[in-house]
C-alpha cells in the first residue's frame, strides 16, 4: 500500500512538473512590435524583448545566434542579438514562439500628422509616379507595421493602406541601398505636436518650462474660461441654427489649456498611444512631418517644443542620437528649378517680384530654425506643390530620402539648397556666404537673381540687385546705401524668389536682423 502511494505520488508529481513547464511554455510572449515579416535593423545591436512566467528561461535564436536570459519577477525580459548583416528572410524563435519571413535592412520610424498618415490608396491617383510604382507591386523587401499591429508585405493586397510618404521615402532606400527597408508609422492627421512627446520629456526641458513659466505670469484661466463659455453660448445657437436650415455647421470653440496643459487632449497622449509601443526596438532614425496644426500648448513655439521632442524620443528610445529628418513647412511657396523634373513636377511657377518687401516669414523661418538641433536635418519642400495636403507625395519622400541617403549613408548626394552662413558689409554692398552651393550657385528663370532685400539701421526693406560671385552672392541698394540687414525669400509665398545651386534645389530663406 505504502509503495503503492509512493508511485501515484511520483506519478502525479512527474505531471504537475509537466503541466508547469508546459504552461511556463506557452506564457512566453514576444512584444506586439514582433511578428511575421518584420524587418530588423542592421549593423546595430538589435533588442528582443516580451515577457514570459517569472524566473523562466528564455532562449532567442536567430541565424547563428542563441541568447538566453531569465524572465524578471515582474516577467519581463530583454536579449540584444548582435550587430546582423542585411539579408533574410530568417526565422526568429523565442522558446516555443516562432515569427516567420524575418528580414534585416533599414528601419525608420514615421509619425506626424495628416501628411505623414494619408495612404498610397488615398493619394495615388493625384501622383502618377506612386500610380505606377503601386500597379509595380509587389515589393517583398518593404514591410510597414503600426502600434499593436503586424508587419505587412507591401504586396498587392496591403500596398494602398500604406502611408504614402513613408513609401515613397522607403521605396528610395531600398533601391539605393539595395536592402530590406522597415516603415513603422504611428501618424494622425490634425494633431499638433504637443501630443508627440511624453509628460516626461516636456517636465524635464528647460527651454519649454521656461516659456510656460513666462506664458503663466500673464495668463488669467479663469477669464480665459469666462469667455470661452460665452463663445459657446454663441456656437450652440449658431449650431442649432445652421443644423434647422440644413447650413455647414460652425467650428466649436476650443477649451483654453491652463499653462504647461495642451488645448483639446492631453500632453503626449498620441506619443503613448503610437510611440511608445515602438520603443527600444532597433531602428535607423525619423522621418517627420507635421507643423500645420502647431503645439497645442500656449506660449510655446514649435521650434522649441521641437527641441523637447527630438530630445525625448531620443532619450526613451535608447538608440542614441540617432538621425531625424522633418519636412519643411509650409508646403510649397517656392518656384521649382524645373517642373518637367517628376520629383518637383507639382512645383509653383516662377514671379515677378511683388511691389513691397514682404515681412510674413515668421512660421517658415520657426520651422527652418528646427535643423539646427543635433542630427537633425530638413527636407526642403518649397519647390514640391503648395496646399496643406499636396499631391506630389512621391516628391516629397524622394525628397526627404535625398537627406537621408546624403547625411547619414554617406554617398555623395546634394540635399540642402545653398544655406546662408555668415555675411560681411563692403562699403555700400554686403557678400553673402553660403553653404551646400553644391555644383555652384545659380539663378533660374527670368534675366536676374533675385528676392533679396537690404536694410539699414530704420529696418526699412528695399529689394536689392544680387550678383553671384563663386560660392557667395554680392547685394547691394541704390536706396540702402549704408546697408546693415540682409533678406532672402523671407515670406510664405516667395515663387519670386530664384536662387538654386546646380543640383536644382532651392535656397534656404534667412535673414539677419534677428
Amino acid at each position: 500500500m505504502n509503495h503503492s502511494i509512493s508511485r501515484m505520488i511520483g506519478i502525479m508529481t512527474v505531471l504537475v512538473t509537466a503541466w508547469f513547464a508546459t504552461e511556463a511554455g506557452a506564457a512566453v510572449k514576444l512584444a506586439n512590435v514582433f511578428s511575421d515579416h518584420m524587418v530588423l535593423q542592421r549593423d546595430l545591436a538589435v533588442p528582443i524583448w516580451g515577457t514570459a512566467a517569472p524566473g523562466e528561461t528564455v532562449t532567442v535564436k536567430f541565424r547563428t545566434q542563441a541568447q538566453t536570459t531569465t524572465a524578471g519577477a515582474d516577467g519581463k525580459w530583454l536579449v540584444k542579438l548582435e550587430p546582423l548583416a542585411a539579408g533574410g528572410p530568417d526565422k526568429l524563435v523565442v522558446n516555443t514562439v516562432t515569427n516567420e519571413d524575418v528580414l534585416v535592412g533599414e528601419v525608420w520610424v514615421g509619425s506626424g500628422q495628416s501628411n505623414m498618415q494619408m495612404t498610397l490608396g488615398s493619394i495615388n491617383k493625384g501622383d502618377e509616379v506612386l500610380v505606377a510604382q503601386v500597379a509595380a507591386a509587389p515589393y517583398p523587401q518593404i514591410r510597414q507595421v503600426q502600434a499593436n499591429g503586424t508587419w505587412r508585405v507591401a504586396d498587392a493586397k496591403n500596398i494602398n493602406s500604406f502611408s504614402a510618404l513613408l513609401f515613397a521615402f522607403g521605396l528610395r532606400l531600398h533601391k539605393e541601398l539595395g536592402v530590406p527597408v522597415g516603415l513603422m508609422l504611428g501618424a494622425v492627421g490634425g494633431t499638433p505636436s504637443g501630443y508627440w512627446l511624453s509628460e516626461e520629456a516636456l517636465k524635464n526641458d528647460a527651454a519649454c518650462q521656461a516659456l510656460i513659466k513666462k506664458y503663466a505670469a500673464t495668463f488669467n484661466y479663469d477669464e480665459a474660461m469666462h469667455r470661452y463659455k460665452v463663445e459657446l453660448e454663441k456656437w450652440e445657437a449658431a449650431d442649432a441654427q445652421a443644423q434647422k436650415d440644413n447650413a455647414k455647421r460652425p467650428r466649436r470653440p476650443t477649451p483654453p489649456a491652463k499653462a504647461g496643459e495642451t488645448s483639446g487632449s492631453k500632453v503626449g497622449n498620441l506619443y503613448e498611444v503610437h510611440i511608445r509601443p515602438f520603443l527600444s526596438y532597433g531602428m535607423r532614425g525619423v522621418l517627420w512631418d507635421q507643423g500645420e496644426a502647431g503645439t497645442a500648448l500656449p506660449g510655446v513655439d514649435q521650434f522649441t517644443l521641437m527641441g523637447a521632442l527630438i530630445g525625448g524620443w531620443r532619450k526613451e528610445w535608447n538608440e542614441g542620437n540617432f538621425p531625424f529628418i522633418y519636412v519643411e513647412k509650409p508646403s510649397g511657396g517656392g518656384c521649382a528649378w524645373d517642373n518637367t523634373n517628376p520629383v518637383t513636377n507639382k512645383g509653383e511657377e516662377f514671379s515677378a517680384l511683388p511691389p513691397q518687401v514682404p515681412n510674413d516669414g515668421q512660421s517658415v523661418e520657426t520651422h527652418i530654425k528646427i535643423m539646427t538641433y543635433p542630427n537633425t536635418a530638413m527636407a526642403i519642400s518649397s519647390d514640391l506643390g503648395p496646399g496643406v495636403h499636396p499631391t506630389n507625395k512621391s516628391g516629397y519622400g524622394h525628397r526627404a530620402a535625398d537627406v537621408a541617403l546624403g547625411l547619414v549613408y554617406g554617398q555623395k548626394i546634394e540635399y540642402y539648397g545653398p544655406l546662408y552662413t555668415a555675411h560681411k558689409i563692403e562699403g555700400d554692398k554686403v557678400r553673402i556666404s553660403f553653404t551646400h552651393a553644391g555644383q555652384g550657385l545659380a539663378f533660374k528663370h527670368g534675366d536676374k537673381l533675385q528676392g533679396f532685400a537690404l536694410a539699414g539701421d530704420d529696418k526699412k526693406f528695399q529689394w536689392a540687385d544680387a550678383v553671384i560671385d563663386g560660392d557667395t552672392v554680392v547685394v547691394s541698394c541704390a536706396a540702402v546705401p549704408k546697408p546693415i540687414f540682409v533678406r532672402y525669400a523671407w515670406s510664405n509665398n516667395r515663387r519670386w524668389a530664384n536662387l538654386f545651386n546646380k543640383d536644382g534645389l532651392p535656397a534656404i530663406p534667412f535673414r539677419t536682423d534677428q
